[in-house]
């Protein structure tokens, strides 16, 4: 604490310190000591006389007292011109404080301040109320000489760092001490800018605590006052920013770490993006259409083959679009609308894999769908559905081709055995269940091998399929017309009588006759011989029927051929037609065989 000044007035009026006065007052206290000296003399002379003595002890008395008396005069004007001057010089001073401080500031309006005791006090009260508040900030306040050195420092920085201020002064190197290493060669530069001529330095350094942990502070060095240009020292004011720092830490962390999941997320999604362009090029490039639908609904996704596959444009775009528009644009384009739109709310009302269903086109294509529930991460709630769409058109075709290769002689286009075979138990079952009969007529050709060897197979394929054609414009709807085999062949008629068989075969015979054939120039015809055989008159199982019209077959090779033969007809004859007279065949006479 700053203990005010004492002062006390001088006889003139001027203002000493309690030091100065027992020193300045001995010549007046001599002067006041003459003056009595030469007043007791001239009372004395008075009395006495000037004679004797007493008048000249008197006249000594009057003369000394008179020259102390000039003696104090003259000290007492010197110290009127002396404490004059002083006065001013303090006066001054004061003024100019006051302007600074406002050390009158408590005075009434008016009066003058001319009361310099209490305008001392005034001073001794402010340095106290302001040493009071530096050393109760918050902050940290220093003060250094010109040379770097501490020469005050507040109280706080205990608080701070843990280091006293006594300490602190008493320290070689306050900075070195207080400053962190790594930042106290700039905190010194800084320093000696300011010292240098800089009106202030601002920046942020750590502070290094007594027990060996670092705080962050705010620093800002400025200049202490001027003298003659030059700052008489300079200031460092320190503001604890640890906590700001701490959260800058923080914020920094929080900041690398959501710029490092940014990274990885657009790695992650460059990587996903990656993947959705190979899997849209994959499924843009199968023959499978391919449409996800969500749970609104709506077209969420598509590829390439499915707009192919429903005749929409490549340039179509079907996002967003609600499946009962899209069921308007495709309505036109298959035969059965409404059962298709039915089968499709079968299938949304179902949560498992749907079966294949065929979608026939009216352009003759054939699609199938297979539609299947895409099942949330979480949650039994579906996010979609997704459709599958084969255009299965060329397979159904090649199928059908495949059977018909299997069921079908691949040079006339007739039923070829193994067909031949299916149908002959087929009807047969079907006779048994229904009694009815089954009739059978083997055809045979009659001089086709010497048509191959003189002429080549290539002719006698030319005589086949024409046989194949010209005979199969006489068979009916329902009886099937098969080859056998070489020069074979086999008509299988469900519910034929004998009289049915033979007008069959007699049909027969007359194609088979009138085909004429151009070999090289000459003309070629052909001849047929027949057996009929009937179920289950002639036999009771498919191998059994076939080997009896065999065998009526053979009967009319041998009989003369170009005629048919009925298996149970009288013992060595056989009805015929004869080919030159086809009109009125003779009626032959029948004789069973038991």
């Amino acid at each position: 604490m700053v203990r005010p000044m004492v002062c006390v007035r001088h006889a003139c009026g001027g203002l000493v310190s309690a030091k100065e006065a027992p020193s300045r007052a001995a010549p007046v206290f001599a002067g006041a000591a003459g003056a009595l000296l030469a007043g007791l003399g001239a009372l004395a002379g008075a009395h006495f006389g000037v004679a004797g003595d007493w008048g000249l002890l008197a006249v000594v008395l009057f003369a000394a007292g008179g020259l102390g008396a000039a003696a104090t005069l003259i000290y007492v004007n010197a110290a009127v011109r002396r404490q004059t001057g002083g006065d001013a010089a303090i006066v001054s001073r004061l003024d100019a404080l006051d302007a600074v401080v406002h050390l009158s500031a408590g005075a009434r309006a008016g009066e003058p301040a001319t009361d310099h005791a209490k305008r001392l006090d005034a001073v001794a009260v402010g340095v106290s109320r302001l040493r009071e508040i530096a050393e109760g900030v918050h902050g940290v306040e220093a003060l250094f000489d010109m040379r770097g050195r501490l020469t005050w420092i507040s109280p706080s920085i205990e608080r701070l760092t843990g280091w006293n201020p006594a300490a602190c002064l008493e320290a070689p190197d306050a900075l070195a001490l207080l400053v962190h290493e790594s930042d106290r060669r700039y905190c010194q530069r800084m320093a000696q800018r300011v010292a240098e001529g800089s009106p202030g330095e601002d920046f942020e350094m750590r502070l290094l605590r007594e027990d060996g942990h670092i705080c962050w502070v705010a620093c800002h060095w400025r200049p202490l006052g001027r003298e003659g240009g030059q700052p008489a020292g300079l200031r460092m004011s320190a503001e604890d920013i640890q906590a700001r720092k701490e959260a800058e830490y923080k914020l920094l962390e929080t900041v690398t770490e959501l710029r490092r999941a940014q990274a990885l997320r657009e790695r992650y999604l460059a990587r996903s993006n990656d993947e959705r362009q190979r899997l849209s090029a994959l499924l843009n490039v199968i023959r499978l259409g391919i449409l996800f639908m969500d749970r609104d609904h709506r077209v969420l996704y598509y590829n390439r083959a499915m707009l192919d596959i429903w005749g929409f444009p490549p340039d179509e775009n079907l996002i967003g679009m609600r499946d009962v528009v899209l069921q308007s644009r495709v309505a036109e384009l298959i035969e059965q609308p409404e059962a298709y739109f039915e089968h499709i709310e079968a299938v949304l009302r179902t949560y498992v894999v749907s079966e294949p269903h065929e979608v026939n086109f009216k352009d003759g294509r054939i699609v199938t769908d297979i539609a299947a529930l895409v099942e949330a991460v979480q949650g039994r709630r579906g996010i979609g559905r997704v459709w599958i769409y084969e255009d299965v058109t060329e397979q159904r075709r090649t199928a059908q081709r495949l059977v018909e290769l299997a069921e079908h002689d691949p040079l006339t286009g007739l039923y070829n055995r193994r067909r031949f075979h299916e149908e002959l138990d087929r009807q047969l079952a079907e006779a048994s269940r229904r009694g009815s009969q089954v009739g059978l007529v083997a055809i045979d050709l009659d001089g086709f091998k010497p048509i191959n060897d003189e002429f080549g197979h290539q002719a006698g394929d030319e005589v086949l399929v024409a046989l194949a054609e010209k005979v199969g414009d006489v068979i009916r709807r329902n009886e099937m017309f098969c080859r056998l085999g070489g020069d074979e062949f086999g008509v299988v008629a469900p519910d034929a009588g004998e009289g049915e068989l033979c007008e069959l075969a007699r049909r027969i015979i007359e194609v088979i006759e009138g085909l004429r054939f151009d070999f090289g120039g000459r003309t070629v015809g052909i001849t047929a011989s027949l057996g009929i055989a009937i179920y289950p008159r002639h036999a009771h199982a498919a191998e059994q029927l076939i080997a009896a019209a065999d065998q009526a077959l053979y009967r009319s090779k041998s009989g003369g051929r170009d005629q048919w033969t009925m298996a149970e007809s009288c013992a060595g004859e056989s009805a015929r037609m004869r080919p030159t007279e086809p009109d009125e065949p003779d009626e032959p006479d029948c004789r069973r065989e038991d």
